[in-house]
């Protein structure tokens, strides 16, 4: 009987993944478990330096090739020069992780109650959570068809892209020193990014690229003590998750350990939407 390796299926040596909002509080490990897995990184990020910083991170620790771009995936140029730039350095792409959304460079305007929310702050977001999903899936799938030999794309969405959330938690809740809450443009665009991926899963399943969505749930990351617990007390594991956390998720997806997975959405939640 021919020997198979099961955890060779995970190894995605020589593979070039390039992941979005790569030096995020989420890219940052995302990246980081795909070079330790063989993958060569390419974080792309708004924030150059930053994406550059990383990669000279990722090629220390890992002995990884890993380059670091800028780019705006709000912008079809930005997204079309950072595509360019990849299959220059390393001929072709293997793994998208479409992980970026967007920041409001005004969070009185983001955190608006729903009846005072200004169309110009909501397609702010959604330039970045959808067309910035869009655009970069359209520009990386295309190079992924003419490649011919498949690939797989994740594309992070959000717990409140499925479900909604739960408002009365955000009472006494602050995010780096400031009342927060979750605006419905969040949950829009973050459940438009769940449809966009079946849609492609199927558009593109007959071309062996698969597509599918990572949804995590709250991850703890500044928040206040009222709000880590009043969360807490809405998961059936009774904390929020740690960013790391979600890596493993991301690994399976972008491996050949999920290669007849494709249209699904794989949720790390501790529980959350079970209840």
């Amino acid at each position: 009987m021919k020997t198979t390796s099961y955890q060779g299926m995970f190894n995605l040596e020589d593979k070039v993944a390039v992941v979005t909002g790569g030096a995020g509080i989420l890219g940052s490990h995302f990246c980081s478990g795909l070079a330790e897995s063989g993958a060569r990184v390419v974080v792309v990020d708004l924030q150059e330096k930053k994406a550059l910083s990383l990669a000279r991170e990722l090629q220390l620790q890992y002995n990884s090739e890993a380059i670091g771009l800028g780019c705006d995936v709000s912008n079809p140029q930005s997204v079309n020069t950072m595509v360019e730039q990849v299959v220059a350095e390393f001929g072709g792409i293997n793994i998208l992780h479409n992980n970026a959304a967007g920041k409001s460079d005004n969070l009185n305007d983001f955190f608006a109650p729903f009846e005072e929310y200004s169309l110009d702050q909501w397609r702010q977001i959604m330039a970045v959570n959808l067309d910035g999903m869009f655009l970069v899936a359209q520009a990386i799938g295309k190079q992924m068809v003419e490649q011919g030999i498949g690939g797989s794309i994740i594309q992070t969405a959000s717990i409140y892209g499925i479900m909604a959330p739960d408002h009365r938690i955000y009472k006494g809740s602050f995010y780096l020193g400031r009342q927060i809450n979750t605006p419905a443009v969040y949950t829009a665009s973050k459940a438009g990014v769940v449809g966009l991926t079946k849609y492609l899963a199927t558009y593109w399943a007959n071309k062996k690229i698969r597509v599918n969505t990572l949804t995590p749930g709250g991850v703890e990351s500044g928040q206040n003590e009222e709000f880590k617990n009043s969360y807490s007390n809405r998961i059936p594991m009774e904390r929020m998750a740690n960013a790391k956390e979600m890596v493993g998720a991301l690994l399976y997806l972008a491996s050949d350990a999920s290669s007849y997975v494709t249209g699904q959405n794989i949720i790390v939640d501790g529980g959350l939407n079970a209840w």
